[in-house]
């Protein structure tokens, strides 16, 4: 099953992680962001007799929280609604499968910190409902980013890593083991909050995806995120989880487009990030698989920075 957001997530689509633990803190290289979150506790509270090193510690804590490569953990729970699929006529003249029905999915990310790099294993469950109102787990994600000190540049970071499905039900998902690979790169700059994510799996294809075929290859993930921040109200909007999709079989393109509002809460042990999401299908007319033609979801993340 293609990994829909590490960043969130795209699907989309989106690897938050990282907590005063037991795994070592990330200090040995402090950018910004870093040093805001550790900054001394009136600072972080908003004490600070400087009110502009007060809003900046804000606004540094809401980047982190919607930042899925940032050093915290992560707890996310998530319904998505799909009603309705486009049902148009393929080129081989068979209607259009549509895809399914909902799901609800649950991610935590946990960090693992050690000398030269932080590695950020996520892993994610959903429960899904097909068309045919059979349902089950899907392929259990589990994915591990590794960022090197040296690709933490403060504002942002990339990282890649290493992507395995454990099998799912055969109702809704693929009753085998699926494996392949992520790339993630993130930056923030003032208000806005941008990156991509590629992905890359063979085996245990993702049946929301293309329909069931001989091929062992899922198709080629690229998802592009954009949020903007307004100031430090917690407010945010952004393109959600666009998690655009290339299959190599057919050479065809699937693109979907969102907007995502969202609020995050900071508070002093952690941060809430809240949203709703809708989205539908922009390019689709080539491509075989599931088009959506309204898609609704709504979230709930709680993340906890390292100290």
């Amino acid at each position: 099953m293609v990994a829909a957001c590490l960043l969130a997530d795209p699907g989309a689509a989106y690897a938050q992680a990282l907590m005063a633990s037991p795994f070592p803190s990330p200090a040995a290289k402090q950018g910004p962001d870093d040093q805001a979150a550790s900054a001394p506790d009136d600072q972080a509270t908003g004490a600070s007799d400087d009110p502009a090193a007060t809003e900046q510690a804000g606004q540094n804590a809401q980047t982190k929280a919607l930042d899925s490569t940032a050093s915290q953990w992560s707890f996310q729970l998530s319904y998505q609604n799909m009603p309705d699929y486009h049902q148009d006529t393929l080129d081989d003249g068979q209607t259009r499968a549509a895809g399914s029905n909902d799901f609800i999915q649950f991610r935590v990310v946990a960090p693992l910190g050690f000398k030269t790099f932080t590695v950020l294993p996520r892993v994610t469950l959903r429960h899904y409902e097909n068309a045919q109102g059979q349902s089950g787990m899907g392929n259990t994600e589990i994915f591990a980013l590794i960022i090197p000190r040296k690709f933490d540049w403060g504002t942002g970071r990339f990282g890649a890593g290493p992507l395995v499905t454990v099998p799912g039900s055969k109702k809704v998902a693929r009753d085998e083991w699926g494996y392949g690979f992520a790339v993630a790169v993130v930056n923030s700059s003032g208000p806005w909050f941008y990156g991509l994510l590629v992905t890359q799996s063979w085996r245990g294809i993702d049946p929301t995806a293309l329909p069931p075929g001989d091929s062992t290859t899922n198709p080629l993930g690229l998802a592009p995120f954009l949020n903007f921040s307004f100031g430090s109200t917690g407010l945010y909007v952004g393109n959600g989880d666009m998690v655009g999709l290339y299959d190599w079989n057919s050479k065809s393109v699937y693109l979907p487009i969102g907007v995502r509002f969202g609020k995050v809460i900071v508070r002093d042990a952690g941060s809430w990030n809240i949203y709703g999401e809708y989205q539908t299908s922009l390019i689709y007319k080539g491509y075989p698989g599931p088009a959506v033609k309204n898609s609704f979801r709504v979230n709930v993340a709680y993340t906890i920075p390292v100290g």
